[in-house]
């Protein structure tokens, strides 16, 4: 039996019912409350017509924002990286020298 329940999310005053574990319901609202205003945004612009260029462009923006973040992410991942180099390497030094 599938722990699997369906929910309504509302998306650019349109209604929607998709199913998902129960323990990821939040996550799914919350994603789905994201989509919503980051598409009720670029459409209160007035400069896209039509749901599906909104769509379109709300699915840019956030593709956008994620690579951005894993880039961010990676670089911070990258300078942790180096300095526990660094730290072990004066930590090496310091037990040689009392050695």
């Amino acid at each position: 039996m599938s722990d699997e329940k369906p929910i309504t999310v509302q998306i650019l005053e349109s209604d929607y019912r998709v199913a998902c574990p129960a323990d990821e319901k939040d996550a799914l609202l919350t994603a789905a409350q994201y989509l919503n205003d980051t598409m009720l945004g670029i459409r209160d612009t007035g400069k896209v017509l039509g749901s599906e260029r909104i769509a379109v462009m709300a699915a840019l923006n956030i593709s956008y924002e994620l690579l951005n973040t894993r880039r961010q992410a990676a670089q911070v991942e990258n300078a942790l990286r180096q300095r526990a180099e660094e730290l072990l390497q004066q930590l090496d030094a310091v037990l040689n020298v009392q050695q």
